[in-house]
């Protein structure tokens, strides 16, 4: 379909499959709202669209760039490409930093466009032709206009307005918004090749709650931390739920059989067997050495927030020596981004080598603290479990699953990569239950799921 009405319902299932929740009333919605606002202004679209289909702030980073794939700014290449790269270059980064200082959005974007045809094509036929965003911005480098663009924009107010520092950043904004918009330009000069939905599905980066916990960024993790009071909350309902569900009890059959007696042996009424409802203990176990660490500070942090769905919560850390941060993790709710720095520097985790070694940390949290896991207690254990090829120390996880109530490892590594080199998750899966765990949102299907009531 290539209508209106094929463009909506492509974006529409484009931010499905990267985990946008639209119904077909908010599509329906979004079709109104289109016919409504015209296509005269693409960015009053883009804000209509954007109301009828999204739930929250966080998911603009991906519904921006799917959007441009189907409403593009134009279609082909600019007119008046140039041929000479080499003087062309020069004079683009001119006018780059006129537009830069007077901030004018629709010269930036017919800049970003010729930067694309100019200096982002590669390959060396016509069906093997690409664009690419990385090559134009590194041939056009618009990073380093920043003093031209300050000493323009100084000269145009004459000294006034912003200060030097609240300048600077101003003008990195401005940008960074160019090179949103040559990365914009080169998936659309793409998606014109190969088709909009299968650029759509790949080359548009997930939400944060959808990316690899060991791949993850600092600026995607910093939006996963963001998101643990929310996750939170939703996850404490959840549980409250299941909480009030396991008190109403089971039915007793023997005593439902025995009060039939009085109405013919019909069952009118079952007698359930009541429970004390009685909130568990949850120990933490967490592996925060290498890429494993951002899994283990967002997992800490999330129990931290679900804190009064249990009777008591203890967290220890470790990569090779293992030590108690409970205290450190309540701390952690004012400046969730420095949690992990905080813990690596006042807890004891590393002995004479700084490479992870489960079998020693798990025997020392055997010998030390036996005590903080009991018939009540649910501990969890959130590593990758590679070993750098020291002993795994199984029995310890066995006296461990033996004295708790139910002991779950959350792996944030792919299930196909147990086993392989240095990885003794096989046979720590042998002896407590071992979950998949890559991204925030198995994460919080796990606990959900798995968290006892």
């Amino acid at each position: 379909m290539t209508g209106v009405d094929g463009r909506i319902t492509g974006l529409v299932g484009a931010l499905r499959a990267h985990g946008v929740r639209i119904g077909t009333g908010e599509t329906v919605d979004a079709a109104l709202a289109a016919r409504e606002l015209g296509f005269a202004d693409r960015e009053l679209l883009r804000e209509g669209l954007a109301a009828t289909l999204l739930h929250g702030a966080a998911q603009r980073a991906v519904f921006d760039p799917v959007f441009d794939l189907y409403f593009p700014r134009g279609v082909g290449a600019p007119v008046g490409a140039a041929d000479d790269q080499g003087a062309d270059r020069e004079n683009l980064r001119d006018r780059l930093a006129a537009a830069l200082a007077a901030d004018d959005r629709s010269l930036l974007a017919a800049l970003a466009a010729e930067a694309v045809d100019g200096f982002g094509g590669y390959g060396g036929s016509s069906g093997s032709d690409g664009w690419s965003a990385y090559q134009a911005l590194d041939r056009i480098r618009p990073q380093t206009l920043l003093a031209r663009v300050r000493a323009d924009v100084r000269a145009r107010d004459g000294g006034a307005g912003f200060a030097d520092r609240l300048l600077d950043d101003e003008i990195r904004r401005r940008i960074e918004e160019f090179r949103r918009l040559v990365g914009a330009d080169a998936r659309r000069r793409v998606a014109e090749r190969r088709g909009r939905d299968e650029i759509a599905r790949r080359a548009v980066a997930p939400t944060a709650d959808r990316v690899d916990f060991l791949y993850a960024g600092r600026d995607q993790l910093a939006e996963l931390r963001r998101t643990v009071q929310p996750l939170a909350r939703k996850l404490a309902t959840r549980l409250a739920a299941r909480r009030r569900r396991a008190a109403r009890g089971t039915v007793d059959l023997r005593r439902t059989v025995r009060s039939s007696l009085s109405t013919g042996g019909v069952p009118m009424r079952p007698v359930l067997r009541r429970r004390r409802p009685v909130r568990p203990e949850l120990v933490l176990l967490c592996d925060v050495s290498g890429s494993v660490s951002g899994f283990s500070d967002f997992t800490m942090l999330l129990v931290q927030a679900l804190h009064d769905q249990f009777s008591k919560v203890r967290v220890f850390a470790f990569v090779n020596r293992l030590d108690e941060v409970t205290g450190l993790l309540g701390r952690g709710q004012a400046d969730p981004d420095g949690l992990g720095a905080r813990i690596r520097a006042e807890a004891t985790l590393t002995g004479w080598h700084g490479s992870s070694d489960y079998g020693v940390a798990l025997g020392e949290f055997a010998e030390r603290w036996d005590a903080a896991v009991g018939p009540r207690t649910t501990v969890f254990v959130l590593g990758d479990a590679r070993t750098n090829m020291s002993d795994p120390n199984l029995p310890a996880v066995r006296e461990l699953a033996r004295r708790a109530r139910r002991v779950y490892w959350l792996n944030p590594e792919p299930r196909a990569q147990w086993g392989t080199g240095d990885s003794a998750a096989p046979d720590y899966a042998g002896l407590v239950e071992m979950h998949e765990c890559r991204t925030a949102r198995q994460l919080g299907a796990l606990v959900a799921r798995l968290l006892p009531v």
